[in-house]
């Protein structure tokens, strides 16, 4: 018997140092505050992104986007456009190009010019000549590369390809007649427009002077018909990560799908087969492409994989819809994917490819300190970033009294009123969650029932 009163006193003490010290974990973090990892506190974050502007993109997805209050990121080909700058040539005449041809092989001394030539002589095969040696190298075949080059202008001086009047360089379907005041409705729904260059070549093997102009006047026209917002993100066509590509294009655009180099970001690209659950960056951009015979249980897979964890950014890319683009997916399709997203908005924060970029790094950049000021809690956050440019709010958590149970939240310096809000609660106390804007802001928290509020 006194065994068993022995062991009920040691269990009776036990709980009540567990009760003791979970009340005082409680009080330790009243007016501990931090930016949450995504907004509104999801478990993760998903872009829907998709590839060179074809039509179906904007009268099949786009409609099942807005209806389920999706935002996208449309990333276009703006010389298909009309009003904007067309694809064209910068350099020497064709015709001395295609001259020396004859009498210079192809090396590293004229191979972009050539490359950046050859697509704007002649269509169809032409155009496929430079998109097919840029693949040879940009996987290193540098001599095949050169090689095809060869055969490219061997044909083109033998007349066996086809020279029309005007060359536009893309494939300019009459089906997409997609216009710069649609897109402009576009963004007014809360989709994101954003560059994909003026012709989608391959820009690794164009000389600095082609390249310099299709990224430029990319953005130049997005700038003058939509606006700067919309110059922030830009997709380099075929994915590309070539190291002279990337340092011209992030002098240009702030944020490229292509490669981030941000030290809390780890990127996986489509063709990676590394599981991001694996992985303990702060963040881990997951980029998934969505082919014509990906099977609907492995696109809900990467989602699931991504609410696994708490750092992942699924990047979700599309091309064709419903048999116009390449590797086309059916609107059926989109509206099963999507739907089943919605199912798990809890955990999910969907958001434009720019919009998540900013959020980032805003977080990883904030200055945020709070303090306990007789019956108030005041929070102050700060940044150095440019706040024209990086707006997106961030979500700020801060715990509060368990007595406070309808919260004031006050903004001092943002013209913003005063919102109430009642407190969540998880293992460490009370808590609330508010958004704000990192431009240098003091947040006075209280309790709206108190003396004070009165």
């Amino acid at each position: 018997m006194r065994r068993l009163i022995k062991i009920g006193v040691l269990f009776l003490v036990v709980v009540l140092l567990l009760i003791t010290s979970c009340n005082t974990k409680k009080i330790d973090s009243i007016g501990k505050t931090s930016i949450t990892k995504w907004q509104k506190d999801k478990v993760a974050a998903i872009s829907l992104t998709f590839d060179d502007g074809t039509i179906n993109q904007f009268t099949v997805a786009r409609p099942i986007m807005n209806k389920l209050d999706f935002p996208g990121t449309f990333y276009i080909i703006t010389g298909k456009v009309n009003g904007s700058a067309k694809g064209k040539f910068i350099g020497r005449p064709y015709s001395e190009i295609i001259k020396e041809s004859a009498q210079v092989k192809t090396d590293a001394t004229n191979f972009f010019e050539r490359a950046s030539a050859i697509g704007f002589i002649g269509d169809g095969e032409a155009i496929d000549y430079h998109s097919n040696s840029g693949a040879l190298f940009e996987s290193g075949k540098l001599d095949e590369a050169y090689d095809l080059i060869d055969q490219g202008y061997e044909k083109i001086r033998n007349m066996e390809i086809n020279i029309p009047d005007e060359v536009v360089f893309h494939d300019n379907k009459v089906v997409d007649t997609t216009t710069w005041e649609d897109f402009k409705d576009y963004t007014r729904e809360g989709h994101e427009i954003a560059s994909h260059t003026v012709t989608h070549p391959r820009l690794a093997v164009l000389d600095d002077v082609n390249m310099l102009y299709e990224l430029e006047q990319s953005k130049a026209d997005i700038q003058k018909f939509l606006g700067e917002e919309y110059t922030f993100s830009a997709e380099c066509p075929y994915g590309t990560e070539d190291e002279r590509v990337m340092e011209y294009a992030y002098n240009i655009y702030p944020s490229l799908r292509n490669r981030m180099p941000e030290p809390y970001l780890k990127e996986l690209n489509r063709g990676s087969d590394i599981d991001p659950r694996s992985l303990n960056k702060e963040y881990v951009q997951w980029q998934r492409g969505a082919l014509t015979n990906t099977s609907m249980e492995a696109m809900k897979s990467w989602v699931e994989k991504s609410i696994d964890r708490d750092n992942i950014w699924l990047v979700l890319v599309f091309h064709g819809v419903d048999n116009i683009g390449w590797e086309p997916k059916t609107g059926d399709e989109l509206e099963e994917y999507f739907s089943y997203i919605k199912e798990k908005e809890k955990q999910l924060w969907v958001a434009t490819f720019a919009d998540v970029s900013k959020y980032m790094k805003e977080r990883m950049n904030a200055v945020i300190s709070s303090k306990i000021n007789d019956d108030l809690i005041e929070v102050n956050i700060s940044s150095h970033l440019n706040v024209k440019i990086y707006n997106v709010p961030l979500t700020v958590k801060t715990y509060v009294p368990g007595s406070w149970q309808s919260i004031k939240i006050d903004y001092k310096s943002a013209n913003k009123n005063s919102t109430i809000l009642k407190p969540l609660q998880d293992e460490l106390g009370n808590y609330v969650l508010y958004d704000v804007l990192p431009y240098g802001d003091n947040i006075l928290l209280s309790d709206s029932n108190s003396a004070r509020d009165n």
